[in-house]
């Protein structure tokens, strides 16, 4: 079984620059509380076309992903609520934005390859944790890698929004598809 505590250069990064930042009493679970409020607020600034702001609150969102990991890693604060909720919070974080912004630009079954893995990861855990299954589902490579896909594919549609720049839409593009390729990895990778 790995090591839960294995802290890695990124965060030893985070550890040195914005971990620093954050007071003595934040926790990892209250920054993934904070993800969770952040969510309603994302797509109600998408929904009234605040652009600007809602990538603003996207970015920051999900930037406190990286965060919250590092910090429960560099602590040894890991918990079996953070393990559980932290990744159900990113995957409706990207769910969400993903259903709201991505149909304006690509294929709805691009948006629905994306959303459809994360509720089938959504499932596979809650099916695990509920069933008494030995074999925990646990953040992995594939998973951290597809969720970074995600995030800045995201990104730079929102960045083509604001700043109507093709380069930001292709490159937007083909991340995502990788990232549904890195979610389909996951997926196996999770069931073995």
């Amino acid at each position: 079984m790995p090591n839960p505590y294995k802290i890695t250069l990124t965060d030893r990064f985070l550890a040195a620059t914005f971990l620093k930042l954050l007071p003595r009493r934040v926790t990892p679970n209250q920054i993934t509380v904070f993800r969770f409020f952040a969510i309603p607020f994302i797509a109600a600034l998408f929904l009234l076309n605040e652009y600007l702001f809602g990538t603003i609150v996207f970015a920051v969102a999900t930037f406190t992903d990286a965060l919250d990991g590092a910090l429960a890693r560099t602590r040894r604060e890991i918990s079996e609520w953070g393990s559980t909720y932290d990744p159900l919070a990113d995957k409706l974080l990207i769910g969400i934005t993903a259903f709201l912004i991505l149909p304006m630009f690509f294929s709805v079954w691009l948006v629905f390859a994306i959303v459809f893995i994360e509720m089938v990861l959504i499932g596979m855990a809650y099916y695990n944790s509920h069933h008494g299954r030995e074999h925990k589902i646990t953040v992995n490579w594939w998973g951290k890698s597809k969720m970074l896909a995600q995030s800045f594919g995201v990104l730079f549609v929102l960045f083509y929004i604001l700043w109507p720049v093709a380069l930001l839409l292709i490159l937007a593009q083909w991340i995502l598809y990788l990232a549904v390729a890195l979610a389909a990895i996951s997926i196996i990778t999770y069931s073995v």
